[in-house]
């Protein structure tokens, strides 16, 4: 019997590592042909694009020392919003000033008058920090965009940092000067000079046992045997999983029906993403934007070319475009009229035109973000608690089902490893 790990993402290579490091074997199992998992890259026309935005700010030692291995290049966090004819800074509320003045006095008021209300969702969340009229202009708007879903379908627990509040003297100052200081929750971004995200998660592979095209179909955790689609059984001793949760109740039959339940009512987003090759360099205003613009599919954009020069070949830049959806708004539009969509932003937006594109791609990413609709945490607590009953560790992401950045499922792939592996069933 072996020490497994299922999933090569960051979490599932941290848990691993984590064992390694202490003489401890590991066997990991990747579905795909390769490792990284979200934090994976591809090439198109010797363009360099991540699978969506990544840029490292951990702070942890313990990230820091894996991370820092490779030469990074490190970014100022500004970024800025497209709202429907024209760019403002980020946070768009604490950089109003290039609004007409009668637009201004709307939302400051609507700020200074909010109501003290009982938070239920993340409506109210948004009334009661920014007022009505700024949290229905940008907020509310971004929300059904990035996270599918109406301010009020989505809880508050997953807000931490993500979301700046509001400050009255803050939001006066930005409405009549452009000399704001930049509010972002970060001091600083990292990003590799080379290979891509995937750069800082590669010491992590070296040594690794990782069997490649290994899809998991079918989990018996009395008889502690994982059966994969090309035939191969695997008997464990420890199981760390950071596969997505509700994916893990499919292949474990012996799951009660209220698990079963409670797991299939758990949703995350997908992405479209558009990447786009261009024949000039810089095309994006700054190192990625936000689109409050209905007309626009897209939610968020990137450049690579900033995050490193190495990711566009000499004199050409690239942008790529996250565009969302979910079982609650499925993806009704084509792959074609997602470009086309994309492309007609770029002109509207003024950053572009065909004449300027070498290349148009898409791919789909089946996991984006969990969404933390109305109860989710409830529901999704039962399935952990009964998966962590059966004696089975979760790390990452999706494997417990949390809204977690690239150094915090590092971290839960090194606690998971070592409560698997050093300390529980799979400790020597």
């Amino acid at each position: 019997m072996s020490n497994i790990v299922l999933g090569a993402g960051i979490s599932g290579l941290a848990a691993a590592y984590k064992a390694r490091g202490e003489g401890i074997p590991v066997t990991i199992y990747e579905a795909a042909e390769r490792a990284g998992g979200l934090l994976d890259n591809f090439v198109v026309e010797g363009f360099r694009f991540d699978r969506a935005v990544h840029l490292s700010f951990a702070t942890e030692q313990e990230v820091r020392r894996v991370f820092d291995k490779a030469p990074y290049h490190t970014h100022q966090p500004e970024s800025v919003n497209w709202d429907q004819t024209l760019w403002l800074r980020h946070p768009v509320q604490n950089n109003m000033h290039a609004l007409p003045a009668a637009e201004r006095v709307e939302l400051i008021a609507g700020l200074v008058e909010a109501p003290n209300v009982e938070i239920n969702n993340y409506r109210d969340w948004l009334i009661h920090q920014y007022g009505l009229p700024i949290a229905s202009r940008w907020p509310m708007v971004y929300t059904e965009k990035y996270w599918t879903v109406p301010a009020e379908e989505l809880s508050t627990d997953w807000i931490g940092q993500r979301v700046r509040r509001a400050d009255l003297r803050e939001v006066l100052a930005g409405a009549f000067t452009d000399d704001t200081p930049n509010a972002f929750y970060a001091k600083e971004m990292r990003y590799p000079e080379e290979g891509g995200y995937r750069h800082f998660i590669e010491p992590m592979m070296e040594g690794a046992d990782l069997r490649t095209g290994h899809r998991a179909v079918r989990i018996d955790a009395d008889a502690r045997r994982i059966t994969f689609a090309n035939g191969v059984e695997a008997d464990y001793k420890a199981l760390v999983s950071t596969l997505p949760l509700p994916r893990l109740i499919e292949l474990m039959p012996d799951a009660p029906a209220a698990v079963r339940e409670a797991a299939g009512s758990l949703f995350a987003t997908q992405i479209d993403l558009i990447s786009i090759g261009f024949n000039r360099p810089r095309v994006s205003p700054t190192l990625w934007f936000y689109i409050y613009d209905r007309e626009i599919l897209a939610a968020r954009a990137y450049a690579p070319d900033w995050k490193s020069p190495a990711n566009a070949p000499e004199g050409c830049s690239s942008l790529q475009f996250e565009i969302y959806s979910s079982v609650r708004k499925p993806q009704t539009h084509s792959v074609e009229e997602l470009k086309r969509n994309t492309v007609e932003g770029l002109k509207r937006m003024g950053l572009a035109d065909e004449s300027d594109i070498l290349f148009v791609h898409h791919t789909r990413l089946p996991y984006g973000n969990v969404v933390f609709d109305l109860g989710m945490e409830q529901r999704r607590d039962l399935v952990r608690d009964w998966v962590r009953a059966q004696g089975i560790h979760l790390a990452g992401r999706f494997g417990v089902w949390e809204y977690l950045w690239s150094n915090q499922a590092m971290l839960s792939g090194l606690n998971a490893g070592e409560a698997a592996f050093l300390h529980g069933e799979g400790a020597p």
